[in-house]
């Protein structure tokens, strides 16, 4: 990611494989829960309206993803599982496993809400990392992602605990990731507090994904102009959970998380200036991140196939891995007419990159924010 950062932006003639670090797996649109701020099952979710069974169909299947596997092993990139529900995915316990002994760090991103039943194995496997999306204490959790799910979460972190300490294992590193929306905002502290009980690694507080009716047109004339392509996937997080949100409170709460020590870490995606928190939920034109590297370094593989550079807006396809190698699609004109094209672009980012997570973790910090 270094050499990413200060390296020619390259596109077309060059092997990009040397600098990939960072492959995300989204391994299927499957989802137990229905949780309100979600860009895929929540209330503007871009899955909403779609046929789940067909969808479901289109899943990759564990040889593929093996086949790939031993493709990228060599190069050792981070391997990040998602979804959906990744647990809901029929093959996650062999996949993760084998990526493990393939030499790859595994990270999971899930709702928790099923980690229970697998703790033991997935201790004995040596999971890398488990990263847990928890919104808030009890009430107010699962006001957002479902009753009952604050719970289940809790007993998926005992379980994890128990069996850590009857393996003598220090894996998987544990940590949470919370949304912040004006529904949960005020409200961290008290989640901050229950954690101290929970043996944790990090906590991640993610300022959240939001976008406007304004910046997703500018983005489909833009990706339909210059890479001939439609959008549907940005107004997932036009959800208006941004709305209200009060900078300076926000601020304080979050101040007050980092000065308490809660025996773990607190990270904030993107850390801001004090006086720029209320820019970023109620300005959301005004850029606080560009330059975005991750065409450079990093691919995500949908639940179908499709490799795509953008996380959260898999709109521009770079290619299908049923079809094709990584390594061809990687190396593609499609991921290099996307490179040159970002290049070019002012701030070498697209108009729907303003509050991209992944424009959050790796883009430039702009001067002022």
């Amino acid at each position: 990611m270094g050499k990413s950062r200060i390296s020619p932006r390259r596109d077309y003639n060059y092997n990009h494989m040397n600098n990939l670090c960072l492959v995300y797996f989204k391994i299927t649109p499957l989802c137990n829960l229905r949780c309100r701020m979600c860009g895929q099952w929540g209330d503007r979710g871009i899955m909403k309206d779609r046929d789940i069974t067909e969808e479901a169909k289109k899943i990759v299947p564990l040889h593929r993803y093996k086949e790939l596997i031993d493709e990228i092993a060599p190069l050792r990139p981070v391997s990040y599982i998602w979804g959906g529900e990744p647990f809901l995915y029929p093959d996650l316990m062999p996949l993760a496993k084998y990526m493990v002994d393939r030499g790859l760090y595994v990270s999971v991103n899930t709702n928790g809400t099923l980690l229970e039943q697998r703790a033991e194995q997935i201790v004995r496997d040596k999971w890398s990392t488990i990263f847990v999306s928890l919104d808030a204490f009890e009430e107010t959790n699962d006001f957002m992602r479902g009753k009952g799910s604050y719970e289940r979460v809790v007993r998926g972190f005992k379980a994890i605990n128990r069996e850590k300490k009857k393996q003598n294992s220090v894996c998987p590193v544990m940590g949470i990731v919370t949304t912040v929306t004006n529904q949960n905002y005020l409200d961290l502290g008290r989640l901050a507090e229950a954690t101290r009980e929970f043996n944790l690694d990090l906590h991640i507080f993610n300022m959240g994904t939001y976008t406007n009716d304004n910046i997703i047109a500018a983005q489909r004339r833009f990706m339909k102009e210059k890479l001939d392509t439609d959008i549907d996937c940005l107004a997932g997080y036009n959800t208006g959970y941004n709305n209200g949100i009060d900078g300076r409170r926000l601020h304080a709460v979050l101040r007050d998380l980092h000065r308490n020590d809660y025996g773990h870490p607190i990270i904030t995606v993107p850390a801001l200036n004090p006086e720029k928190t209320h820019t970023y939920y109620a300005d959301l034109e005004t850029p606080v991140r560009n330059n975005c590297i991750v065409p450079w370094c990093q691919a995500n593989i949908n639940y179908n196939g499709d490799v795509h550079f953008c996380a959260d807006y898999p709109d521009y396809i770079l290619g299908n891995i049923k079809e094709r190698s990584f390594a061809e699609i990687y190396n593609g004109d499609r991921a290099n007419r996307f490179r040159k094209t970002i290049r070019s672009c002012r701030g070498g980012m697209f108009p729907g990159c303003l509050r991209c997570y992944q424009n959050m973790l790796f883009g430039k910090k702009i001067k002022g924010y």
